[in-house]
């Protein structure tokens, strides 16, 4: 089992750690902070894409498919609010590879499935691109 801690380092900004490994993620607030470190909503964003290319990659290890170097540009829309909060999110995927037909329906329906995906609010919309034999810098 591991544990995840976010604790106040003020200023607006806030650390995350991944124990038991001492992974660290910094925070801060766009609005109120420096905008200098990843915001809860660009998060948010991140963890549905990331959710979608895991998602992806246990098919494609399951079938012997290479998505190595796969790149998502993740955007995001609605957080400049008053009250902010995240009113679309958009995914490209370049998959440096091409695939069948077959292949890319099931890549794309492992990727349409993932848990994070199913946890957003229906109101938020979610647009999501593929681009096969699209490579693109990380």
């Amino acid at each position: 089992m591991f544990s995840l801690k976010v604790s106040y380092d003020g200023g607006q900004h806030a650390t995350a750690v991944n124990e038991p490994h001492h992974n660290v993620v910094a925070i801060d607030c766009p609005f109120t902070g420096k905008g200098e470190e990843f915001s809860p909503g660009s998060l948010l964003a991140l963890s549905v894409a990331s959710c979608m290319l895991l998602s992806m990659g246990a098919i494609a290890q399951r079938d012997d498919l290479d998505i190595k170097g796969t790149v998502v540009d993740v955007g995001i829309r609605g957080m400049e609010k008053t009250f902010p909060h995240v009113d679309a999110i958009s995914l490209a995927f370049y998959i440096p590879q091409s695939f069948s037909e077959a292949d890319r329906m099931k890549l794309e329906r492992a990727a349409e499935i993932c848990p994070v995906m199913a946890s957003i609010r229906e109101d938020t919309e979610i647009s999501v691109t593929y681009q096969y034999g699209a490579a693109k810098a990380a």
